[in-house]
């Protein structure tokens, strides 16, 4: 499939995995392994819970729209309690570096503002 043919989620969600492979590139090669770790674990946050909202979203195609309001409201909260739970778990990874946790979560973020300047 084309790239102007795949969907607009599945693009976002491939450059939000290119940005945190190249994210966690970059603090491994300044800094090393423990801070690429925290990069990539930074940016897993960030995209398992888009993963997850998008797949939510999916299923409601051809629904009535109420129904696709609440898959919605639900998959927005589901993506919330799932970054929370995700955040838990990253910070009881010893050794875990915040700059480089928090640059990569942001920076896989940030695709969607990217996204929305592009189109």
């Amino acid at each position: 499939m084309t790239d102007s043919k795949r969907p607009t989620v599945s693009k976002i969600l491939g450059y939000q995995i290119l940005i945190i492979l190249l994210t966690t590139a970059g603090f491994a090669m300044a800094g090393g392994w423990q801070q690429g770790l925290s990069s990539a674990l930074g940016g897993v946050a960030a995209f398992i819970p888009n993963l997850y909202f998008a797949l939510r979203v999916h299923r409601t195609s051809g629904l009535e729209p109420r129904k696709i309001v609440n898959s919605f409201y639900a998959g927005e909260s589901g993506k919330l309690l799932l970054t929370a739970a995700l955040f838990m778990m990253i910070f009881q990874v010893p050794n875990i570096k915040i700059l480089p946790l928090l640059t990569g979560y942001i920076t896989a973020l940030s695709v969607f503002w990217f996204a929305l300047l592009m189109r």
